[in-house]
């Protein structure tokens, strides 16, 4: 069965990218849709119930970590991956207090993006990538 994956970014341009590299990396995976910011996420995750979320966090609306909140209060089966142009450790921290379950950086996406989305749907975790064969998984 594949995995269906949501992506959020109020960049069109950024979705489409998402969108290229997922296709072209992994075939298997659906794209079960697009948001363009939190609220939106939310009213679509509660919908169509994916198995990853790939959320931006600066959005209008509603930001990410908002996002990522809630959506981990909908005690679904959904795991949520940030994906932001901010890199800070303290970022980090607020990423992991929100209830995602990893975090990439834009600017890093060529390398960890696959990597991570596949550490997420193991049942791992993706926060650090320079460690990332130390990526827990429970």
């Amino acid at each position: 069965m594949s995995s269906k994956i949501l992506i959020v970014d109020d960049h069109e341009i950024v979705r489409q990218g998402i969108r290229t590299i997922l296709n072209n990396s992994r075939p298997d995976w659906e794209i079960c849709g697009e948001a363009k910011n939190g609220q939106e996420a939310i009213d679509v995750v509660r919908e169509i119930k994916p198995d990853l979320v790939i959320l931006d966090i600066s959005m209008p609306v509603m930001d990410g970590l908002e996002a990522s909140r809630r959506i981990s209060k909908m005690r679904l089966d959904c795991r949520v991956l940030v994906f932001t142009m901010h890199e800070s450790h303290g970022l980090v921290s607020e990423v992991r207090a929100s209830g995602a379950h990893g975090y990439v950086v834009k600017s890093q996406a060529a390398r960890d993006l696959i990597a991570a989305i596949d550490a997420l749907l193991a049942g791992g975790t993706f926060f650090e990538p320079q460690t990332q064969m130390e990526s827990s998984t429970p």
